[in-house]
């Protein structure tokens, strides 16, 4: 079974853009300069879901990452990702007494390729990612422009992806959906303290949007995706730390909209040592076409009685809250070496949504994710 039906294609080309919101306040966003070093990273992660009374999914992913500069005007970055998931699906409401087991596994890839101007950049990437039930494959542009003094950086991307669904269950075969992605970034450093971001982005997709491992699912064939994402670092002279605020407004046309809150300390201590605690709230609405009235059997009796051109009972298209708490340390081993440890943990309750109407049938969500990393550059 896969779980990758209701995920972002993998090229998204917001993570390009957004990355440049982590660079430290202070310090003018220098997009249009090649990396210096090359630098190898590998990571590890580990991650598990629960509800009462039952563990969920386990996914354990090693991956690793280069980046390296081409000369004086070129850079080369990719990385490699295997993900081993096992465990159950979720539940539909909690009074279904079990759910359906399942094992996947995803290798994935991209690659990108950058060209660099005295005051722009322009990168080109792509990505590939399979699993016995499930094909991606996606190309992204994105492209770079500052002022002549470096404090105002402009990006623009567009990306598109094809994906391909043969679920083992023969609902459908060879499914389609492709999808489109604009985006568009505005990143300003306001003085030596403070740098601040804009980001606008736009996903407009076609075809197979229905999860064929669920009864009763039946979606629109179109959907469009709309974000609005906002971010701050500020840099604390007296402690030598940076805050890192944002906050990012969803919104699609299936009638989902969710707000994220999120907030990131950065400490630096003696000896290479960084600390970073980090805390995230979110709430949203539910689609406009979820259905929560279970019947005895636990299915929607709306879906079951077949009055409903669209209609879904899974729970990520419900109205829930969700708080994600996160801890991370890294230690500059020497001038070569990076190491670091992050660990994260996310509870999501129905009542806690600020927006819709919730749902006293949902079972709550745990989850718990840990990462390791390593990074040598040269």
């Amino acid at each position: 079974m896969s779980k990758r039906s209701e995920q972002v294609p993998m090229a998204s080309l917001g993570h390009a853009i957004l990355a440049a919101a982590a660079l430290l306040p202070g310090v003018a966003a220098h997009a249009e300069n090649p990396p210096e070093r090359s630098t190898l990273s590998l990571r590890y992660l580990d991650y598990e879901e629960s509800q009462p009374g039952l563990d969920r999914i386990t996914v354990h992913a090693p991956s690793v990452a280069l980046e390296t500069p081409l000369g004086a005007t070129w850079s080369l970055g990719a990385s490699l990702t295997a993900d081993a998931v096992s465990g159950a699906s979720p539940r539909y409401y909690t009074a279904v007494s079990g759910a359906s087991r399942m094992h996947d596994d995803r290798k994935a890839g991209d690659v990108n390729l950058t060209r660099y101007f005295s005051n722009a950049s322009l990168s080109v990437g792509a990505a590939y990612s399979t699993e016995h039930d499930y094909v991606s494959r996606a190309l992204s542009v994105l492209g770079t422009l500052s002022s002549e003094d470096r404090n105002t950086s402009w990006s623009f991307g567009v990306g598109g992806a094809d994906d391909s669904i043969d679920p083992v269950n023969f609902i459908v075969r060879g499914a389609k959906r492709q999808t489109v992605n604009l985006i568009a970034g505005l990143t300003r450093v306001l003085s030596a303290d403070d740098l601040a971001q804009v980001t606008l982005g736009y996903t407009r997709g076609h075809g197979y949007f229905n999860d064929p491992y669920k009864a009763l699912d039946l979606r629109p064939g179109q959907r469009a995706q709309r974000t609005l994402m906002l971010r701050w670092n500020h840099h604390h002279a007296a402690s030598d730390g940076t805050s890192r605020l944002s906050y990012r407004l969803y919104d699609d046309s299936f009638g989902i909209r969710a707000h994220t809150l999120g907030g990131e300390y950065v400490q630096p201590f003696g000896q290479g040592w960084t600390l970073a605690p980090s805390l995230r709230l979110y709430s949203q609405r539910a689609a406009s076409f979820y259905v929560d009235n279970p019947g005895d059997d636990g299915f929607p009796v709306i879906l079951a009685s077949g009055t409903l051109r669209y209609g879904s009972a899974d729970q990520r298209l419900s109205a829930f809250g969700a708080v994600t708490l996160g801890f991370k340390l890294v230690h500059q081993l020497g001038p070569d070496w990076l190491a670091d440890v992050k660990l994260e943990s996310y509870r999501q309750r129905s009542q806690w949504r600020a927006f819709g109407h919730a749902s006293a049938a949902l079972a709550p969500l745990s989850a718990l994710s840990l990462q390791v990393g390593l990074s040598r550059s040269w």
